[in-house]
């Protein structure tokens, strides 16, 4: 539902209350209240946006206006139980409201309750078929599904009512995706950032598209943007270790791993990407408790073996090492880099003087 825009013209406050009043059904004391509470949410302030919709609901537990703000303010702070439980309220006492049964849809399809998320929204549409939250939801809905072509019709859809919305933009990006057309997918992602250049589902799926197209410059910095909204999100994180990895910044790498191992301590990427950063750096003695717990979360993994083997051969330890490689080889007896550092151990062995 768009906002009425107050004509500029109108100075007397009687008459603006009067007219405001006439049109969007707001008692007149709640106007001053209104006006803040959209301000807060375009200056996307929503710790301040909450507390002034839940007081203007409070004053008027009908107001649907201050329902579909605080509905917009809890999505963006992903407070998806929170969401339910005030459309839930709304709707059993305005059964007819398509805002609170589109925005109910929404809190059910974020907690993984499809079916009733998909009644919800279809009832929203019998109300009101050109709402866009309710097209933007059954193309989440299909997305969620892996009906991408649908999907792909749905956020079209969305498109066509409300081209500014970015979760539009990105839902086609994401049917565009996996509908193997990543090309078209980034500039659907792109377009989205410009309608909500804080969007953290859009960076983190640009991020990874970028890196996949082996742009690993604009990857980090994609990934930097992602990580100044969300500093501990394990997405985020991953993508951009992923990108420094490959570029080779294994100073860096190991401050963002060791970031995301402390939301994600049985990541395997992250230990991997952990004593690859610490051998980078020529940290060996270092890096073995990393492989070690690599090793310990993927036993059958002949790589990690052989990784292992090669570090205590740089550290002169040549008997574990042989040991260790011929453990990669009990894995893999044809795995060329096992046999090699194999050989190499032995005979480096046997070379040092007693």
């Amino acid at each position: 539902m768009g906002e009425r825009v107050i004509p500029v013209y109108l100075t007397s406050q009687e008459t603006m209350t009067e007219q405001h009043t006439q049109h969007n059904n707001v008692p007149a004391k709640q106007i001053p209240l209104h006006q803040q509470a959209q301000q807060y949410l375009d200056n996307q302030q929503w710790s301040e946006a909450e507390t002034a919709f839940r007081a203007l609901l409070q004053e008027n537990e009908d107001d649907e206006r201050a329902l579909e703000g605080l509905a917009k303010t809890l999505d963006q702070l992903g407070d998806y139980i929170a969401l339910y439980n005030e459309t839930q309220r709304f709707t059993e006492n305005h059964p007819g409201s398509a805002i609170a049964l589109a925005n109910k849809a929404r809190a059910l399809q974020k907690q993984d309750r499809l079916s009733e998320a998909t009644i919800a929204n279809d009832q929203a549409l019998l109300l009101d078929t050109n709402l866009p939250l309710a097209w933007l939801n059954r193309s989440g809905l299909q997305l969620l599904q892996k009906h991408y072509p649908e999907a792909l019709r749905y956020a079209d859809r969305a498109i066509e009512l409300a081209p500014q919305d970015a979760r539009a933009w990105a839902n086609k990006g994401v049917a565009l995706l996996n509908l193997n057309q990543s090309l078209e997918a980034l500039g659907m992602l792109e377009r989205a950032l410009s309608f909500d250049p804080n969007y953290l589902f859009a960076l983190q799926i640009k991020g990874d598209l970028l890196r996949r197209f082996a742009r690993i410059p604009e990857t980090v910095e994609t990934m930097q943007q992602a990580l100044e909204i969300a500093p501990h999100d394990v997405s985020s994180l991953t993508i951009m270790a992923q990108a420094l990895r490959a570029l080779g910044e294994f100073t860096l790498l190991q401050q963002i791993v060791e970031r995301l191992l402390l939301q994600a301590p049985q990541n395997l990427l992250a230990w991997e990407c952990y004593f690859q950063a610490l051998r980078g750096q020529g940290k060996f003695q270092e890096a073995i408790p990393a492989i070690d717990k690599a090793i310990e979360l993927e036993p059958g993994n002949v790589r990690f073996w052989t990784i292992k083997a090669d570090n205590l051969c740089r550290l002169e330890r040549y008997r574990e090492a042989s040991n260790v490689a011929g453990q990669a080889l009990n894995l893999d007896a044809d795995y060329p880099p096992a046999r090699r550092i194999h050989e190499k151990a032995i005979k480096l062995m046997y070379q040092r003087k007693p």
